[in-house]
C-alpha cells in the first residue's frame, strides 16, 4: 500500500543542530586560524566554500522553521502534517540549497565576481533553453504546491486517471489510483488539464454507465428502483435517494444509461464494493432477457 508521507519535525530539528554545530565550527577556525591554516591553505579553502554553503542553508532552515510553525500554528494542524504550503517551501529550501551548493563550489576556484555573474547568466540561459521542459514542470508545480484547489491525500479524477495525491514534486504529481498503482503525471499535463476534486466536494459520486436493448423496453425509472434494491444494503455508506439513472444517449438498437450514486464520504473499499454489486446486477439483468429472448 502507498502513502503519502507526513513530516518529521524532530529529525528537522536534528538537521539544524548539525549545520549549527558545524557551521559554529568552522567560524571558530576561521576567527582564529589555527596553524595548519597556514601551512595548508587548501584546507583553508575548502573550509571557506563549507561556510558559504553552510551559513545561508542553516539561515534559509531556521526560517523555514519559523514560516512552517507559524502556519500549523494558524491553521491549527498537527506538527507533523504535512500539505500543499508546507510542501512548496520545502521545495523552495532544496532549491536555495542547491544554489548555495553551486556557490560554495565557484568559491572554490579563482574568479572574480564579474566573471561569477556572466558565467551564471550564461549557464542560466542555456539551462532555460535546453531544460525548459522541465523549467515550465516546476513553475507549474510550484504554483499547483501553493494553490488550495488540490491537496495532499484528495481524489482526483483527471481524463482517464482517478487516485488520491501521494505527492507533489517539483516535476510531477504522484496518484495511487484504486489497484493501488502509482501513477506518475508531469505538472505540465495537470496544470493544462480539467480536473474534478471529489475531496472539495461535500460528497462523493459514483457514475457507471451501461447499455441496454431498445426491444428490452426499460425505462429509467425502472432502473431505478431495480438498482435501488441493490444497494439498498449500503444505506450507511450512500445518501438517501441518492441513486439516480438518466438517458445518455439513443442509439438504433440500445440506449446507453449513466447510473449515479451519491456517496456520504469516501470509501475505496465500498465504493468497489458498489460499483461490483450494481454491475453484477446489471449482467445478470442483461443474461435474464437473452433468456427470455
Amino acid at each position: 500500500m502507498i502513502e503519502y508521507r507526513e513530516r518529521k519535525p524532530g529529525k528537522e530539528l536534528l538537521i539544524i543542530g548539525i549545520k549549527a554545530v558545524v557551521y559554529l565550527f568552522l567560524a571558530y577556525l576561521y576567527i582564529n586560524k589555527p596553524t595548519f591554516y597556514v601551512e595548508y591553505p587548501s584546507i583553508r579553502k575548502v573550509a571557506g566554500a563549507a561556510m558559504v554553503f553552510f551559513g545561508p542553508s542553516l539561515l534559509i532552515s531556521i526560517l523555514r522553521m519559523v514560516i512552517i510553525y507559524l502556519y500549523i500554528r494558524k491553521q491549527k494542524f498537527k506538527s507533523n502534517i504535512k500539505d500543499n504550503f508546507i510542501l512548496g517551501i520545502d521545495r523552495i529550501t532544496s532549491i536555495l540549497d542547491t544554489v548555495f551548493l553551486v556557490m560554495a563550489f565557484v568559491s572554490l576556484l579563482d574568479v572574480t565576481l564579474q566573471e561569477l555573474v556572466f558565467s551564471v547568466s550564461i549557464v542560466a540561459a542555456a539551462v532555460a533553453l535546453t531544460f525548459k521542459d522541465y523549467v515550465t514542470n516546476m513553475i507549474n508545480g510550484l504554483i499547483i504546491m501553493f494553490s488550495d484547489r488540490l491537496s495532499l491525500g484528495d481524489h482526483i479524477k483527471m481524463g482517464e486517471h482517478e487516485g488520491k495525491i501521494l505527492d507533489i514534486t517539483l516535476i510531477n504529481m504522484i496518484l495511487q489510483n484504486e489497484d493501488s498503482d502509482m501513477v506518475i503525471i508531469p505538472n505540465s499535463v495537470v496544470f493544462s488539464s480539467v480536473i474534478i476534486n471529489q475531496s472539495k466536494q461535500n460528497i462523493k459520486k459514483l457514475s457507471i454507465e451501461f447499455d441496454m436493448s431498445l426491444k428490452n423496453g426499460y425505462t429509467p425509472e425502472f432502473l431505478e428502483n431495480y438498482l435501488n434494491k441493490v444497494i439498498a444494503g449500503y444505506s450507511a455508506n450512500v445518501m438517501d435517494n441518492g441513486l439516480t439513472v438518466k438517458t445518455i444517449q439513443l442509439n438504433k438498437d440500445a440506449a446507453v444509461f449513466k447510473a449515479m450514486v451519491l456517496l456520504r464520504h469516501y470509501n475505496k473499499v465500498k465504493e468497489r464494493e458498489i460499483r461490483r454489486a450494481i454491475n453484477t446486477a446489471l449482467i445478470r439483468l442483461s443474461a435474464k432477457l437473452k433468456e427470455d429472448e
